[in-house]
């Protein structure tokens, strides 16, 4: 199933490397399927990061800056768990 709807990206709380889980279902957002929301893969949504939810029967699509605006060192953004 895929949903047009859009989704609001959770900082999993407690784990060792910065993990991004959907707001739909709560699954793992791969650092693969997050990019930027510009130029040709811009999605009409106001939001500057998006991720793609790889979960069977999710598809979620998720805003991810207030996830990753809650990771305080910047630095750590490059070690956001695949």
């Amino acid at each position: 199933m895929t949903d047009n709807n859009h989704y609001i990206a959770i900082l999993a709380e407690g784990s060792a490397v910065p993990t991004l889980l959907c707001g739909h279902c709560r699954s793992i957002l791969s650092r693969a399927r997050i990019f930027r929301n510009q130029g040709g893969a811009h999605q009409a949504i106001a939001c500057n990061t998006i991720g793609l939810c790889s979960a069977d029967d999710c598809g979620a699509l998720n805003c991810c800056d207030e996830a990753l605006g809650q990771i305080e060192n910047p630095e750590r953004l490059f070690d956001i768990a695949s």
